[in-house]
């Protein structure tokens, strides 16, 4: 009996408390479900890309370009403008598998770590997409264990949100290749004098070792470091099968070519590094003092291109924009073959400037402003500087004292009142 009546209480006991469960479920749940819900669960959007700083171009009056502003020399071009060969020479040195990861390479992540931790040549394991993210989302931030999660992560949403060619396209037109380039175009004009368009695969091959480290491999102050690199970029482009390994022995070997005279011979003709920073032909445009009133006129002068300096600052020297003047090409080279004709340099040490306005409208047509300009020896523009008049005021004072009724006899006091 007692036996019935002990199973009978933990029977009820265990009911019991069933009850009282199911009823806190029952008014816990739904609540709790709301705190669950409460946020939306979709990742948030990365910030839109910034535009690309662009060379403003200034034009005479005819369409010729007579001056460019630019702070850091940066020229987006297309993806379809680069040729293949130079975008494979890319691929090939900076992140081979590029078009088959989702923005981060495990493989290379593993490999540049175990390298490094072995104290071997340390190695980079940044793929494009990652190297795209250090430049547009985490400037400035430090290089810690925080910033190479969130360099994964974004790379990772990034992927995800733009397209391969779009990520390649921004990569190639923002990453750095020294000597104040910015970008596949400016470094094929800075290095080799040409349009991006005309690189040849040996030329974007050197371009492509330049990445890793531009400043270290500086062909121009730095040549023995930038022949071995551009070694290195020639060993992956054989790696991948862009070029045959005798090719890339040959022009290795002419680098830095043997004491011996058949060697030297052989590579007369060789490619070699760049030695100085060059320009394209049609593209070289020299400082005149119009061109720099030009820009003294739009950032210190008007508000044309905004209301604050910074604003105006940064459209001129980053906005890409292309401005028309008023100056004449035939007026302003007949101006300046006759300061050149008229008064030539003289002992005597005088100049002459000249400016030439269209009667009806003020504009200038030509401006000569003595000596040519040259940065930081010959700036002062003649033409537009105050200074004094001289002996040449007297005949206009005289007039008009004559025009006053002033007499051949009297006495004119020139002090100031």
């Amino acid at each position: 009996m007692r036996m019935i009546s002990w199973w009978m209480r933990l029977c009820i006991v265990v009911v019991a408390g069933a009850l009282v469960l199911t009823a806190a479920v029952v008014g816990v749940a739904p609540r709790l479900w709301k705190v669950v819900n409460a946020h939306v669960e979709t990742p948030v959007a990365l910030p839109a890309w910034e535009g690309i700083a662009k060379r403003t171009y200034v034009y005479d009056r005819a369409g010729n370009e007579i001056a460019a502003y630019e702070l850091e020399n940066s020229q987006p071009v297309l993806l379809s403008q680069i040729p293949q060969p130079v975008i494979q020479a890319v691929l090939a040195v900076e992140d081979r598998e590029f078009y088959n990861h989702h923005g981060v390479n495990m493989r290379g992540l593993f490999r540049a770590t175990l390298s490094n931790f072995e104290g071997g040549a340390r190695q980079g394991a940044s793929t494009i997409t990652q190297q795209v993210v250090k430049v547009e989302y985490l400037g400035g931030l430090e290089r810690d264990g925080r910033y190479k999660l969130l360099q994964i992560i974004y790379a990772l949403r990034l992927e995800k949100e733009r397209t391969k060619d779009e990520i390649l396209e921004r990569y190639l037109n923002t990453i750095y290749f020294g000597n104040n380039t910015y970008g596949i175009q400016a470094a094929s004009e800075v290095y080799f004098g040409k349009k991006v368009e005309d690189l040849t695969l040996v030329e974007g091959t050197f371009l492509a070792g330049l990445i890793q480290a531009p400043s270290s491999y500086d062909p121009i102050r730095r040549p023995q470091q930038s022949k071995r690199r551009f070694g290195q970029a020639l060993d992956a482009v054989v790696d991948v099968g862009l070029m045959e390994a005798p090719e890339a022995n040959s022009i290795k070997v002419c680098l830095d070519p043997p004491e011996d005279s058949t060697v030297i011979a052989e590579c007369a003709n060789s490619w070699q590094i760049p030695e100085v920073v060059q320009t394209i032909a049609e593209k070289k445009i020299t400082r005149t003092h119009f061109s720099e009133e030009v820009k003294s006129y739009l950032l210190n002068k008007s508000n044309l291109l905004g209301e604050t300096y910074q604003e105006r600052y940064n459209k001129l020297f980053r906005g890409g924009l292309s401005i028309y003047t008023t100056l004449d090409p035939v007026a302003q080279s007949a101006a300046e073959n006759a300061r050149a004709t008229q008064l030539p340099v003289n002992a005597a040490g005088i100049e002459t400037a000249i400016v030439t306005l269209d009667s009806k409208t003020g504009a200038v047509r030509a401006m000569v402003g003595g000596k040519p300009f040259i940065a930081g020896r010959n700036e002062v523009n003649m033409a537009l500087a105050p200074r004094q008049t001289g002996s040449s005021i007297k005949m206009f004072i005289l007039s008009a004292a004559i025009q006053a009724g002033v007499q051949n006899d009297d006495l004119l006091d020139g002090t100031l009142p």
